[in-house]
């Protein structure tokens, strides 16, 4: 079989939407609201079709939208975000992923983007593509009785309040709140406006009907919100009319550890509520250590999350900041030889204070690293160590005590933590 890869026509939108949806297993059908909804927001320059040359028909679907992404130090970069990846099962193994991740990755790189993003569905595949696991996730399931938290008491210790706040609310106080959290996150991606629509309702798509949800705000003692989360609960009862209800948090935003600490007392405090699922959080989150007994909040995930592919080399290593000062100089390998080539990094003090200024250019002088660029991907975020993939054989030393002087560098004090699937 061959097939046309290239930017779909407006025209081809309903062919494209159900391939997406088909490749997901979440629908086959498109509605005209769907149509509808992703032409007002999709760029079809930005929109790849996969086309059968003897029958037409879209076989293999590729997106990405603008993002910014923030990185070590609190700055952002440009970032093409890469979703509604997917090829039909009847044109698999044809080379058509390829061709549209490489049309993909030369627009990106054409257009300026520091770096692309996706979350993996399935590991092996996206490696091959420059992409390094850079984020990852975990979630906890908080068996409320064993905590030791007092359900009388939820009231917060910081002077503030927790408050009830319905959708219309909550589209309003979280934009800001995000944008906030996201200034000292690195790992953390914008949110449009679209997004918070779907996230309170005003929006939904037909294969993914809006679940109510409640929202609860916690704001300090002089008033202003310093955090806000959705949830929703399971209704579940037993035959004897005894409530076993679990709540499912799907956002929760915290500035302080107070308003985190807040924030999961009051959803520990909810009568008739025997277990909290937290949604995915941060590796190193707070949570379980925020309660009297850690041990009632159980890791049920733990998972890579986000994925990095270096475009620009340079602008990506200036751009975030080091825990120490120190020079080191990189052989970039890049099959699709957008970014390889040897770099030499020089980074100053100052760590995630956003202090640590860098400089990063291309250079002649010996390399006492060599790695892929999907391995410089996972390191970038300062989450993996380079000893590990050292051990791994993703890192070539080529100058005794490279290894470590990367992993000092590179790591950062916290993991880096995305909040949102895209």
């Amino acid at each position: 079989m061959s097939a046309d890869v290239r930017p779909i026509a407006a025209s081809e939108l309903p062919d494209w939407l159900r391939t997406v949806n088909t490749g997901f297993l979440t629908a086959s059908g498109v509605t005209q609201s769907d149509v509808a909804q992703r032409r007002e927001h999709t760029d079809l320059a930005r929109t790849q079709g996969a086309f059968d040359t003897g029958t037409g028909r879209c076989v293999g679907a590729l997106r990405s939208f603008a993002q910014r992404l923030t990185v070590p130090g609190g700055a952002d970069v440009a970032a093409s975000a890469v979703t509604n990846v997917g090829v039909l099962p009847t044109h698999r193994r044809q080379g058509l992923l390829t061709r549209m991740m490489a049309a993909e990755l030369t627009a990106a790189r054409d257009r300026g983007d520091v770096l692309s993003t996706l979350i993996a569905a399935e590991y092996p595949i996206y490696g091959r593509y420059g992409y390094g696991p850079a984020a990852s996730l975990r979630e906890w399931e908080i068996d409320v009785p064993r905590t030791g938290l007092d359900p009388r008491r939820p009231v917060p210790a910081d002077g503030g309040r927790i408050e009830l706040v319905d959708a219309a609310q909550a589209r309003l106080i979280g934009p800001g709140l995000h944008e906030r959290l996201r200034a000292v996150t690195h790992g953390a991606v914008d949110r449009d406006a679209r997004w918070w629509s779907l996230a309170t309702g005003l929006e939904s798509v037909s294969h993914r009907p809006y679940q109510e949800k409640f929202f609860a705000v916690h704001r300090t003692a002089d008033g202003e919100p310093a955090g806000l989360v959705a949830y929703r609960a399971d209704g579940h009862w037993t035959d004897a009319k005894v409530p076993l209800n679990t709540v499912q948090v799907t956002d929760l935003i915290a500035l302080t550890p107070e308003s985190e600490r807040a924030l999961w007392h009051f959803l520990c405090s909810i009568d008739w509520v025997l277990k909290v699922r937290t949604g995915p959080r941060a590796p190193d989150d707070l949570v379980d250590q925020l309660l009297p007994d850690p041990r009632a909040a159980r890791t049920v995930t733990a998972a890579d999350f986000l994925w990095v592919r270096l475009l620009d080399v340079v602008r990506a290593l200036e751009a975030r900041t080091y825990a120490v000062p120190g020079e080191l100089v990189l052989e970039v390998t890049d099959a699709a030889g957008l970014a390889d080539g040897r770099y030499r990094l020089t980074a100053g003090a100052g760590g995630d204070t956003g202090s640590g200024a860098a400089r990063c250019e291309r250079t002649d002088a010996p390399a006492g690293l060599r790695l892929d660029v999907s391995a410089l991907g996972s390191l970038y975020l300062g989450d993996e160590s380079a000893v590990r993939l050292a051990a791994l054989g993703r890192i070539t030393e080529l100058r005794p005590g490279a290894v470590a002087l990367a992993d000092v560098l590179l790591r950062t004090a916290r993991r880096p933590w995305c909040p949102d699937v895209f």
